[in-house]
């Protein structure tokens, strides 16, 4: 599994680095080459491990490059294509990566955190890139899915008031709620997880049902669900992956 823990922690950093430095090209070099020295300090410098780790700081690449397109130019389909295509690949090649050693394995196994001395070093690595996609990555994920199936935001409209005016907080509360689904999930508390789940309907039920501007409301619902449905769906995912 550690092709894919690589490959998650490259595509998050990308996201990372972007949020905080929007330079074109800085965020996914920056990102591929912490990719390759953290494929190294695992001890992947020989062989096929050592082609993964550029192919996979080559998906990094391709991953911010196609984002930045995607969204430029209306072309969702064309990251969500890099990233689905390199997922996939590395799952089904996930059984001849070498193990995660060298100095991250070396620190895993005697590290005092309590959370890292119960996992095995690959398992770490795994744990690590799904929590780091929850963040950033997963709000572009969102972006591009609402994108792909041309769902629209309400307030694109032009309309200075009502209830999508008042939502607010969404590229903060998105990461919150992954991260704290994917730690209810992994900590085999699954009735909680859908308790949080639940409970965001809940919250939003009053704006949602607002009787000023039945059309607006509508496709505010669906942009709602939409986008909910594909933030819990990416937690889900990343309990099933850890978890599995």
């Amino acid at each position: 599994m550690g092709w894919i823990g690589l490959l998650l922690v490259g595509l998050a950093l990308a996201d990372l680095v972007h949020s905080v430095r929007p330079v074109k090209i800085l965020p996914e070099a920056t990102a591929a080459i912490i990719t390759v020295l953290l494929g190294l300090a695992v001890g992947w410098t020989g062989g096929r491990d050592l082609l993964a780790v550029v192919v996979v700081a080559g998906a990094v690449v391709a991953w911010g490059q196609t984002v930045t397109r995607g969204f430029g130019r209306d072309q969702a389909w064309l990251p969500l294509t890099v990233v689905s295509g390199s997922f996939v690949a590395a799952c089904a090649l996930a059984g001849y990566a070498g193990p995660v050693g060298g100095v991250l394995g070396d620190w895993v196994e005697s590290s005092p955190l309590p959370l890292a001395s119960t996992l095995a070093p690959d398992d770490f690595l795994l744990l690590l890139g799904v929590v780091l996609v929850q963040l950033s990555t997963g709000n572009v994920l969102v972006r591009l899915v609402l994108l792909a199936t041309h769902t629209s935001h309400p307030a694109r409209d032009g309309a200075p008031t009502g209830p999508e005016a008042r939502l607010k907080g969404g590229r903060l509360l998105g990461p919150m709620e992954r991260l704290l689904i994917l730690g209810l999930g992994i900590a085999g508390q699954v009735t909680a997880a859908s308790l949080v789940i639940a409970a965001k309907g809940l919250l939003r039920f009053p704006e949602l049902s607002s009787d000023a501007g039945q059309e607006r409301i509508h496709r505010l619902t669906e942009y709602f669900l939409v986008g909910s449905f594909a933030s819990w769906l990416l937690a889900l995912g990343g309990v099933g992956l850890v978890t599995g």
